[in-house]
C-alpha cells in the first residue's frame, strides 16, 4: 500500500493497463466459452473462438449480454464454476421480473473487496477510521460490499444496516463513525431525524459519506452536505458486475474512477449497439475481466454514462465514468419527450424545495399527464395559500423549460411522502399500454 494509491494499478501507465486487460480478456473469455453453455452457443452461432481474441480491441467482437439473459438462465446458469468454489451468492431486489442471481468464489470476493477499499482509501479513509455502513444487508450487495472493503484497507467496519433512523444516530454518536455509507435518500432521512430530534450534525465526527445505489443530482449533494455536514461522494456498482467499488469518486471530485483492471467499460450507442467517441454519452457497457463465478461479456447495464482518460489531479489514470444522468430502460417518455427523474429532481432543489418529492405518470383520454408532488418544508407550509399557488406555478414553469413539457406540480404536506432506507421510489407511472 504507497501512500497515494490503495493499488498499485491506480497509477500505472496506459500501456501497463491496456497490457492487463488484454492478459484478463483472454482467460475470461476462455473460461466462458469452456464452462458457460449459453457463451458457447453465442460463439458457435457467429463463428467466433475464444483464439481470435488477443487484445482489449478485440472485445467488439464478443456478443453482448443483457439482464433478461441472466433472467432466462435463472439462477445459476451464467456460472463458470461448480458449487463447491462458490461462496457467496446475491441476488438483485427483483422489483421487476425474475431475481438477477450473482455467485462469487473466494478470488471474487477479495478482488471486490479491494476495489471497495480503493473507494474508500481515494477519500481519505485509513487505519484507525470507523466505517458505517448504512447500506443493506443480505442478497442486496450495498452492506457486505462496503463492510468487506473498509476491513480489506484496514479500517473498523460498523454494520448498522437499515432501520430504525433514531438508533443509527445513536450509533453514529456512540461509535463516533469517520465515514458513512448509504443511499442519499437516506442520508437525508438521517439529517432530517438529528434536526428532530435537535442534534448538531457537527458535533459528530462524521466527516464524510459514499452515497450511491440509486441516481442523484448535484443539487442533492449539496443538500446532504449542508443538513449532514459531511463531503458526499458517489460510488457506482450493481450486482451483475459487483456489488458498490465498480467506480468511485475521489477527492478530486473530477468523475468515477472504474477499477478497469476488473471491469471493462465501453460506451455504446444504445439504438444502434456501435461504440461511441471518448467523451460523447451511450449506454454504458461492462465486460467482467476479473471474475471467476460470473464472468459476463459486454454487459449492457442501460445506464447512460461517457468516459474520459484524461488523468485525475489525484494522480490516479484509470478511466472516469460520469455520474449516470439516467438509464435507457427506465428513462420515460411522456408524449414522446424523453424525461429522466434527475432532470426534475434537478429543477426542485434549484429552487431550493425539499429533496422529498414523487412523479406520477398516467394517461388521461390516451394522453400522458405527469404530476409530481413536491414535500414543502415547515417554512413553505405554513405560506398563504396564494403563496403557495405561486410557488407551484414557478416550480411548473421551471420543469417545462427543462423538460420540455408540461407537468402538474403539487406541493404536499412535509413528511407526508414515503421515507425509505433503500432507494427511494421516486416514479409511480400508471399507464397501461
Amino acid at each position: 500500500m504507497s501512500d497515494k494509491f490503495l493499488s498499485k494499478i491506480e497509477g500505472a501507465s496506459r500501456e501497463e493497463i491496456r497490457e492487463e486487460q488484454s492478459r484478463r480478456l483472454r482467460e475470461t473469455v476462455k473460461r466462458c466459452y469452456e464452462n458457460i453453455p449459453f457463451y458457447q452457443k453465442k460463439f458457435d452461432e457467429i463463428g467466433l473462438k475464444p483464439e481470435d481474441i488477443q487484445t482489449i480491441d478485440d472485445i467488439t467482437k464478443l456478443p453482448f449480454t443483457t439482464k433478461q439473459d441472466l433472467r432466462d438462465n435463472y439462477p445459476f446458469g451464467l456460472f463458470a464454476v461448480t458449487n463447491d468454489e462458490l461462496v457467496r451468492i446475491h441476488a438483485s431486489s427483483g422489483t421487476t421480473g425474475k431475481q438477477t442471481v450473482v455467485g462469487y468464489t473466494k478470488g471474487d470476493i477479495d478482488r471486490w473487496a479491494e476495489c471497495a477499499g480503493r473507494a474508500l482509501y481515494s477519500i481519505g479513509t485509513r487505519k484507525g477510521d470507523k466505517v458505517h455502513v448504512s447500506y443493506g444487508y443480505g442478497l442486496f450487495t450495498g452492506g457486505l460490499g462496503m463492510h468487506y472493503g473498509a476491513e480489506y484497507m484496514g479500517a473498523t467496519a460498523i454494520p448498522a444496516s437499515t432501520g430504525n433512523t433514531k438508533r443509527q444516530i445513536s450509533l453514529l454518536q456512540d461509535f463516533e463513525a469517520d465515514i458513512i455509507c448509504c443511499t442519499p435518500s437516506y442520508a437525508l432521512v438521517i439529517a432530517e431525524t438529528m434536526k428532530e430530534m435537535g442534534i448538531d450534525p457537527k458535533t459528530l465526527p462524521l466527516r464524510a459519506g459514499y452515497l450511491g445505489a440509486e441516481p442523484w443530482s448535484e443539487n442533492m449533494r449539496k443538500e446532504i452536505e449542508k443538513t449532514l455536514a459531511i463531503k458526499a461522494y458517489d460510488i457506482y456498482g450493481l450486482s451483475e458486475i459487483a456489488g458498490p467499488g465498480v467506480a468511485y469518486e475521489c477527492e478530486a471530485q473530477e468523475g468515477m474512477h472504474i477499477c478497469e483492471d476488473y471491469f471493462y467499460p465501453e460506451i455504446i450507442d444504445p439504438d444502434t449497439l456501435e461504440p461511441v467517441k471518448e467523451g460523447e454519452y451511450g449506454e454504458l457497457v461492462f465486460t467482467c475481466i476479473g471474475k471467476e463465478a460470473l464472468p459476463l461479456l459486454r454487459y449492457r447495464t442501460r445506464d447512460i454514462s461517457a468516459l474520459s482518460y484524461e488523468q485525475c489531479s489525484c494522480g490516479r489514470t484509470l478511466v472516469k465514468m460520469t455520474k449516470p444522468k439516467g438509464r435507457s430502460d427506465d428513462m420515460l417518455i411522456i408524449r414522446g419527450v424523453n424525461v429522466f427523474p434527475s432532470q426534475v429532481e434537478h429543477v426542485i432543489l434549484s429552487l431550493g424545495m425539499e429533496p422529498n418529492y414523487q412523479i406520477i405518470v398516467d394517461r388521461v383520454n390516451n394522453l400522458d399527464t405527469m404530476t409530481v408532488c413536491v414535500e414543502m418544508s415547515d417554512e413553505v407550509f405554513s405560506d398563504s395559500v396564494k403563496k403557495l399557488e405561486t410557488t407551484e406555478r414557478n416550480i411548473a414553469t421551471a420543469m417545462q423549460s427543462t423538460l420540455g413539457i408540461a407537468a402538474k406540480v403539487k406541493l404536499v404536506a412535509p413528511r407526508s411522502l414515503p421515507r425509505t432506507e433503500g432507494k427511494a421510489q421516486r416514479v409511480i407511472d400508471k399507464r397501461v399500454i
